[in-house]
């Protein structure tokens, strides 16, 4: 008991499109171009969004691992005051336990991921230095730290604070 208006397909594929008759050559080339905008428009999305992830993902590891850096920018002048301090104790029966307290403040940096940067003798850098002074000195070449007056630190690959340093205007 077959409906006549049914029919039946024995491959069960979806039909073929029908080829346009005459008049109607225009409207198909029109849904053509329009199937293949759409498909582009698509694609770009679908690039898009993935290039958003990637790009989120990426930010947020870089989030977690310089989450500390503010905390650390401010850590580090007091810990040169707590060191000058230090320096200018002599003989005092206090000086052994603040010095394991220096101790475990520079711990607790390298823990962080701050590394000190140690820039007497090396080549003048100025992404990792900061000339406060030039002085003439035969034994040292042009160009070369000749004292590092305060500390410099780096985040992992990132600049905390330059080193202050004087520079060597060689002879």
């Amino acid at each position: 008991m077959s409906d006549s208006k049914t029919q039946t397909n024995p491959d069960n594929n979806p039909p073929a499109p029908a080829e346009p008759e005459g008049g109607d050559e225009g409207s198909f080339n029109q849904l053509q171009a329009d199937l293949e905008r759409f498909k582009d428009l698509a694609l770009r999305s679908q690039a898009d969004f993935d290039n958003f992830r990637k790009r989120s993902a990426r930010e947020k590891e870089e989030a977690v691992k310089y989450a500390n850096g503010s905390l650390l920018e401010r850590l580090i002048p007091i810990i040169d005051n707590f060191e000058l301090g230090l320096a200018h104790a002599e003989n005092s029966p206090l000086l052994a336990g603040m010095s394991m307290v220096a101790r475990q403040l520079n711990d607790f940096l390298a823990e962080s991921g701050a590394t000190p940067i140690d820039a007497t003798g090396q080549t003048f850098d100025p992404n990792l230095h900061e000339a406060i002074a030039q002085e003439h000195n035969p034994e040292v070449p042009e160009g070369k730290v000749i004292r590092q007056v305060r500390k410099g630190f780096k985040l992992k690959d990132r600049l905390l604070r330059p080193a202050n340093v004087i520079v060597s205007k060689g002879a």
